[in-house]
This record gives C-alpha cells, sequence and structure tokens, in this order.
C-alpha cells in the first residue's frame, strides 16, 4: 500500500510539493536546492504569484504553525491576509499569549 503524500514549501520559489512523508530524509527544492518546509497534508498552497499570502504563509510557518489535519478533517483557523497576522500580533503582545496560538485563534476578543 502507497503511503499518502503531505505537502513541503519553498518560500524563496514560492513553491509547494506534495511527496511521501519520510521522516529519515531532508527534502531539497528542485529548483534552487535549499532545504524544503513540511507543512502537513491539508495545506493549499496560494498561487505562485500573490506575494503577500506567500509572505503570510511564511509569517506562519517560521511560527511553528503548520497545516495537519485534525480530527475534524481541516487545520482550523489560519490567517489569510498580512492584516489578519497583525491583529494578531498586536493582541499576542498585549496579552502575552503565545504568538502561534494568536495565529491560529479564530475569533479575536
Amino acid at each position: 500500500m502507497a503511503h499518502a503524500k503531505t505537502s513541503y514549501v519553498c518560500l524563496p520559489c514560492r513553491a509547494s510539493y506534495k511527496q511521501p512523508y519520510d521522516t529519515d530524509r531532508q527534502r531539497i527544492c528542485p529548483r534552487c536546492a535549499e532545504p524544503l518546509i513540511h507543512v502537513g497534508s491539508a495545506f493549499a498552497a496560494p498561487p505562485r504569484r500573490d506575494r503577500a499570502a506567500w509572505r503570510t504563509l511564511s509569517v506562519l510557518l517560521h511560527a511553528g504553525v503548520r497545516f495537519h489535519k485534525s480530527c475534524c478533517g481541516g487545520p482550523g483557523y489560519r490567517p489569510r491576509t498580512l492584516r489578519e497576522v497583525r491583529e494578531r500580533m498586536a493582541h499576542a503582545r498585549c496579552t502575552g499569549e503565545p504568538f502561534a496560538r494568536a495565529l491560529v485563534r479564530p475569533e479575536m476578543p
């Protein structure tokens, strides 16, 4: 039986690749030879020309947020715009909430 595929991204190239998951092997981007980032199986890549969406994705990935399936089918809420990211960053600074947790919060108090 074949293993399920999961997504890997290259932020400098703004490219996404679906490959079988293997913890022993580091994936390399075929375009720039940089290491790929494992983002999870519930990831949907934005269009390559959408620089703002890739910048938002970069903030999420550098904060440790990934796109793994949960028991209900999807990864849950993820911000889609830089404005949403800025709002959650400000909330995290004011309240002391961890940045990664504030990013995946669906509603702002």
